[in-house]
């Protein structure tokens, strides 16, 4: 007779955006027009046989540039509003300080991002502590984050982990540490943009691409 073995479950996948690290990486390589991505889409494409848990987005809110504030919040109102339940938004901050240039005395503002890869390495230390995930795909190149990834090894050594690098961003650190890490294609980011315009299921609200991100 022949044998019969229950299918193989897929593996539970979360993954960890660094938006900061993103979004900067996107404007050099393309400007504006890849800015409207759907960050779960991008992930199954990244990732295909993967059962997707959900979507960390860590990112801070823009500072003294009321349009640019705008087009964040409808970006992000976009996101949750296509993917109910799978995508979750954290938020860290940026703080002010004032930079003097030596030649010359001049003085302005630069804003530095605080917290966001404190919140990353917290979001993956805890899942890997509770087993909460069988996969952890952290799409960042900061090497800020390698005490963290030791620290989620050391609690869940079955727990797969890898950095998908944003365009114009690289990490030898994490790639040494995680050998299955890659950069992210055109192809996929092309590939998992939002429709122009999200409609929220729930309230029939509409949140169309900005006019700037074309």
């Amino acid at each position: 007779m022949p044998s019969h073995t229950a299918p193989l479950t897929p593996e539970r996948l979360t993954v960890y955006v660094d938006g900061f690290n993103l979004y900067h990486g996107l404007k050099e390589r393309s400007g504006r027009r890849l800015l409207w991505l759907d960050l779960v889409k991008l992930s199954r494409l990244l990732r295909p046989r993967s059962s997707l848990v959900g979507v960390h987005y860590f990112t801070a809110p823009v500072l003294d540039d009321p349009a640019a504030a705008s087009r964040q919040g409808r970006y992000q109102a976009a996101l949750l509003a296509r993917n109910p339940g799978l995508i979750e938004i954290t938020q860290g901050r940026y703080q002010k300080k004032v930079r003097t240039c030596r030649a010359c005395a001049a003085s302005w503002i630069q804003y530095e991002e605080k917290e966001t890869d404190v919140n990353i390495a917290t979001a993956v230390v805890a899942d890997a502590a509770i087993h909460a995930t069988d996969a952890a795909l952290i799409i960042s190149a900061d090497s800020d984050l390698t005490p963290a990834i030791r620290t989620a090894r050391t609690l869940n050594a079955g727990m797969f982990l890898a950095a998908a690098f944003p365009p114009k961003r690289y990490s030898a650190e994490l790639s040494n540490l995680m050998p299955a890490s890659f950069s992210i294609g055109m192809s996929k980011l092309t590939g998992a943009q939002l429709p122009p315009t999200v409609v929220d299921p729930t309230s029939g609200r509409a949140y169309s691409r900005p006019a700037k991100w074309h």
